[in-house]
């Protein structure tokens, strides 16, 4: 490798130089890869909108209106707790057996889990139904992964700004679906009334939609998908070879129809401890820390909606809600589709990540406002502005996961071992994502509690901000810095 020149006329804060020209994208496939973007989105957001009102529903709560934000947390943290224990070992299977199975495996999942979140009647039940999910759902991770193996630095930023139209179709569509749907038989009588099943269940309706939705995603990914990695080992060599513990050295079987980097060819996948570079630590540390305040927020937003204006919130019911997180999910899509290539190629990927994590100050003081303004003057034109102000804000939030995506990509060690750095990251996001979720909630429910601080939540959340801020400031410019230096 030749050194790069250092002398005193070579700026310090240069830009490392981009090629001219980018690489077309490959369409045939990242169609497919965007749609496998919503089944994780559709799920989650389908039952958002109703799990407040779930939970109060199935009593576990006696009545407490002030422990339903600590239980939705509880069910929110149990998917990311069984996600954590399961993300890295299927990322680093697919780096040896392929995408495509993984893939298959987690739409799967998500189907079976879905339907049995719609049939619990009780909060244990809930909570294993996003177990069974959160165990073998690693769709994000490998659709991650995958755009990472078919794009390159000069297209992969245009690549993510795509990624919002799923992102959006399927916050629009799930919240929808959640908000509207659940109930049925109270909601709409005429229709749903003789049901004695959606009496019986009345959240199986919309459970039972995003359901279909993801196992008709689950046949065309069956039929169309390629699969990205050019080389596999049989499952029984892995476990014979001790996959679990070491990178696999035999000569690996080449597939036929995939999509062949010849750089993977050539490179093998790595082990756990070579993986642990300053780099890969850097990117997923920003990573984490990003996810631990996004899932807090995401977690007491619906709540604080739902909770009573006496208490703290904004006595917001489900169809509201859903409308409301629906209108935020076309927002976000919009911005980033038009406006994040542009800021990427203008400004660079860590000061667009530094700038949306700083915006989650503003989001987070929003919420005192729009309640104070409630107890003043009720449900009115100032509240809605707030709301729309704080979901207008939390799109720069949005815009931070496929910036530190590309970090994640530059940081990896070699071609062949993008899946295992790619779970790293998703291992330590999903524990973030535990936590996120858990304290947030549990720490909401103890402000609403007579005779604590009410601005308690607030302070914990700008807390987590300023620590998201601080991991993104120890990352380059822009990820070519560390490409450039392989």
């Amino acid at each position: 490798m030749i050194a790069q020149q250092n002398d005193e006329e070579t700026p310090l804060l240069q830009r490392p130089e981009q090629p001219t020209a980018k690489t077309p994208l490959p369409w045939d496939q990242l169609w497919i890869l965007l749609l496998l973007e919503t089944p994780e989105f559709l799920s989650s957001r389908t039952l958002t909108p109703f799990i407040p009102q779930l939970i109060r529903d199935i009593g576990v709560t006696h009545g407490d209106e002030s422990q339903v934000g600590h239980y939705a947390g509880i069910l929110q943290s149990s998917y990311y707790a069984a996600h954590t224990l399961t993300i890295f070992h299927l990322s680093q299977l697919s780096d040896h057996t392929g995408r495509k199975p993984v893939i298959l495996i987690a739409l799967l999942a998500i189907s079976i889990s879905m339907l049995s979140f719609g049939l619990s009647k009780t909060f244990f039940a809930l909570v294993v139904s996003r177990v069974v999910s959160g165990a073998f759902d690693a769709s994000d991770s490998m659709v991650k992964s995958m755009l990472m193996d078919i794009t390159d630095a000069t297209n992969m930023p245009k690549a993510c700004s795509y990624v919002s139209i799923p992102w959006t179709i399927a916050s629009a569509v799930g919240s929808l679906i959640g908000g509207s749907l659940s109930r049925p038989a109270d909601r709409f009588p005429n229709i749903f009334g003789r049901s004695e099943l959606l009496k019986t269940y009345p959240y199986l309706l919309p459970c039972s939609i995003s359901a279909f939705f993801i196992s008709t995603i689950w046949l065309i990914t069956y039929i169309r998908l390629k699969e990205s990695v050019s080389t596999k080992t049989p499952l029984w060599e892995l476990i014979k070879g001790g996959f679990f513990g070491q990178s696999y050295s035999k000569p690996r079987q080449p597939l036929s129809n995939v999509i062949i980097d010849p750089g993977e060819v050539k490179s093998k996948p790595l082990p756990l401890r070579a993986l642990l570079t300053s780099k890969v630590l850097s990117a997923t540390a920003s990573y984490a820390t990003t996810g631990l305040f996004q899932m807090g927020f995401f977690s007491i937003l619906p709540v604080f909606y739902a909770t009573p204006i006496e208490l703290g919130g904004l006595s917001l019911d489900p169809p509201r809600i859903g409308a409301l997180l629906a209108a935020s999910g076309i927002i976000q899509g919009i911005f980033q589709l038009l406006f994040y290539a542009r800021l990427n190629d203008c400004f660079g990927a860590r000061a667009v990540l530094i700038t949306g994590v700083s915006s989650g100050i503003p989001i987070v003081i929003l919420f005192p406002v729009a309640n104070a303004l409630a107890r003043a003057y009720g449900i009115g034109m100032a509240v809605w502005l707030c709301v729309a102000v704080q979901l207008t804000l939390k799109t720069s939030l949005i815009v931070c996961f496929p910036c530190i995506t590309l970090f994640v990509r530059a940081a990896a060690p070699n071609r062949a071992s993008l899946g295992a750095t790619n779970g790293i990251a998703q291992v330590a996001v999903a524990v973030a994502r535990i936590i996120g979720p858990a304290s947030a909630a549990s720490v909401f429910s103890y402000s609403l509690q007579e005779g604590h601080n009410a601005w308690s939540i607030y302070y914990f959340m700008i807390a987590l901000v300023f620590l998201a801020v601080g991991t993104a400031l120890s990352l380059p410019r822009d990820p070519s810095v560390w490409e450039n230096s392989q």
